[in-house]
């Protein structure tokens, strides 16, 4: 049988196993089973569950090691030293060259398999909440939104983040068009408010969470 990842002999046990999965997401797709990684680490099953539990222990952890980058080059591109419009496009290519890199992969954290109970398909959520989150905090601490710029840098950080998420996972699918295509009609929808705003001078401070009223005081002792 295969080992793990022959190419990288003294990589941790756990990442050759998850170099492992991916491989054969990548040429397997969704469904690929335990039984096919475990033979393309080259180690049996039980092992393949004793290092993740179960199928999805290990979907989480190649959710984590995915997500890990993406989210990297989604906060990177936020703040690159760009003219807005431009910045706009690179953070929606960052996105959808994230998702190209790996389509398998992509949809096995997005698309629930029938009948599967694990809600591997969901596994994608929280890093989508992050990113929603690292699109409020640019356009609140760039852009002059006036008196309403928390609510507004709130509902545009997730309503970019869904229609991205929507349109990157049409776009995936049927392949409509090239990706730099798909970039400036999705730009160009963004564009009209985001082109009227003027830049904020400096940078804000992210806004403080409202004190929850259920909490416990604190001892000020």
């Amino acid at each position: 049988m295969p080992s793990a990842d022959p190419a990288n002999p003294g990589e941790p046990r756990r990442e050759q196993l998850l170099n492992a999965a991916d491989r054969v997401i990548r040429r397997d797709g969704p469904a690929a089973s335990m039984n096919a990684i475990a033979a393309e680490a080259g180690i049996t099953k039980p092992i393949l569950y004793r290092h993740f539990g179960d199928r999805n222990g290990l979907i989480r952890a190649l959710t984590e090691r995915h997500t890990r980058s993406l989210l990297a080059a989604v906060r990177a591109a936020l703040t690159e030293p760009l003219e807005r419009r431009d910045r706009v496009e690179h953070v929606l290519d960052t996105y959808l060259a994230g998702i190209e890199a790996r389509p398998q992969v992509y949809r096995l954290l997005t698309h629930p398999e029938p009948g599967d109970p694990s809600g591997a398909g969901n596994a994608l959520a929280p890093a989508l909440r992050q990113i929603a989150e690292e699109i409020t905090g640019a356009v609140r601490s760039q852009v002059d939104l006036g008196p309403d710029r928390d609510l507004l840098a709130e509902a545009w950080g997730r309503g970019i983040t869904g229609m991205v998420l929507a349109a990157g996972d049409w776009w995936l699918e049927s392949r409509p068009c090239s990706r730099p295509r798909m970039v400036q009609a999705l730009a160009d929808l963004l564009w009209g408010r985001l082109a009227a705003a003027a830049d904020l001078p400096t940078a804000l401070p992210p806004t403080a969470p409202a004190p929850d009223p259920a909490a416990p005081a604190s001892d000020p002792r």
